[in-house]
């Protein structure tokens, strides 16, 4: 990567502590840093440590006259190839959102045409709160990019979603960014993973997918540039760090968010999604009667997402599926492409004595209008990085 620069803003909340490993990550990477803080920053962070690392002076007073003079909150706004706001609080949100200026950060994001990565960070009610909802989704539709929030324990005590992103995720957000890679500007939402069907609160109808296809998909993706929204099931594979992850449990959540993350550029729907689930599971463990007889199930037909989104109203310009076989590989992926409606069916047989499924390798055929096209056995990486080069050819 040429050498680059970074225009990062630290707002004020408990999470500022972690700007300054943040910094330091940067600087490893061979990224220049210019800081920027919120005076409510200065109350977890000082400006001198700040500029220690950054090597660099903390930006801070919009009135600073000398700067001002040359107009340099414009100049500031503009000079970097990447702007980064971590953390942000619900209220720079909100200020972002509604395009208010009031104080060095919110004009510098105000001013600037540069992309803007952003990640948030507050208690977990602020973030489920509808007003800051909205606003997420208004900054989304802007094409501001997001790096988490993860969920976890707080400072305030309380758990959930609304935890600022580990630098480290930060970091691979801003250098997929940074790329000029040919999917650069591109939205791809990937689903990964199986999807587990509760019978009760303790036994679940699920399969043998580890997720580590949809995880080097979205890997792959991100590495040439592209935006990717990566929902996933319970998958045992660690979540890529370049994406904004979602994470789901049955098909019926897969659906919800998937149908949230679009509009997009691309979809790829490699999660191993049950076909059924359990009709009015139970609310408690089922016990044995006695009698030797299993409990009886009604199974329910669960959505098909990739029919639905191939054949909606946001349908993606290039949307991807997959088959996974254990005989008659390319006659049931062809005629599953047709079915569902999607442009490709990346097909693989997944009998037992391949080893794919659960497995680190593949031996994949892309099946497209024109035909199918075998690909050599490779590792999931390799199959990973050779569909994003075909999806960059069909989308520049």
């Amino acid at each position: 990567m040429s050498v680059k620069r970074i225009l990062l803003i630290i707002s004020g909340g408990i999470a500022a502590y972690k700007s300054l490993e943040l910094i330091r990550l940067f600087r490893a990477e061979g990224i220049g840093v210019t800081p920027v803080m919120t005076r409510a920053a200065e109350q977890f962070v000082t400006p001198l440590s700040v500029a220690a690392l950054a090597g660099s002076d903390v930006h801070r007073d919009l009135w600073d006259l000398t700067a001002e003079a040359e107009m340099g909150h414009i100049q500031l706004s503009r000079s970097a190839d990447l702007i980064v706001v971590a953390p942000a609080t619900a209220n720079l949100m909100a200020n972002m959102a509604h395009g208010a200026a009031t104080d060095m950060a919110t004009t510098l994001l105000l001013a600037t045409d540069t992309p803007v990565l952003v990640a948030p960070a507050m208690n977990v009610r602020m973030w489920t709160h509808a007003a800051t909802q909205r606003n997420l989704a208004t900054l989304r539709d802007d094409g501001i990019r997001f790096a988490g929030p993860d969920e976890g324990d707080m400072a305030c005590g309380e758990y959930g979603p609304g935890r600022m992103a580990e630098p480290p995720a930060i970091l691979a957000a801003a250098k997929a960014m940074l790329r000029d890679g040919p999917l650069r500007g591109k939205r791809i939402l990937v689903t990964s993973g199986p999807t587990h069907e509760p019978i009760d609160p303790v036994r679940y109808i699920a399969n043998r997918s580890s997720g580590a296809q949809g995880t080097a998909i979205a890997e792959a993706l991100s590495a040439l540039g592209a935006e990717v929204v990566f929902v996933t099931g319970p998958a045992d594979t660690p979540r890529p760090i370049s994406a904004e992850v979602v994470e789901v449990e049955t098909a019926r959540q897969m659906a919800a968010a998937v149908d949230a993350a679009l509009p997009c550029d691309a979809a790829v729907f490699c999660a191993a999604v049950a076909d059924w689930h359990v009709v009015g599971a139970g609310s408690s463990k089922i016990k044995k009667d006695g009698t030797g007889a299993p409990p009886g199930f009604e199974l329910a037909e669960n959505p098909d997402i990739l029919a639905t989104v191939s054949r909606g109203d946001k349908r993606p310009r290039l949307v991807v599926g997959f088959a996974a076989e254990t005989d008659d590989v390319i006659a049931h992926a062809t005629a599953k492409r047709k079915r569902k409606g999607c442009d490709w069916i990346v097909a693989n047989d997944v009998s037992p004595a391949t080893g794919i499924m659960g497995g680190t390798q593949n031996a994949a055929i892309l099946i497209t209008a024109e035909g199918a096209d075998p690909w050599l056995r490779m590792s999931k990486a390799e199959t990973a990085a050779t569909l994003a080069a075909r999806m960059a050819e069909a989308l520049t």
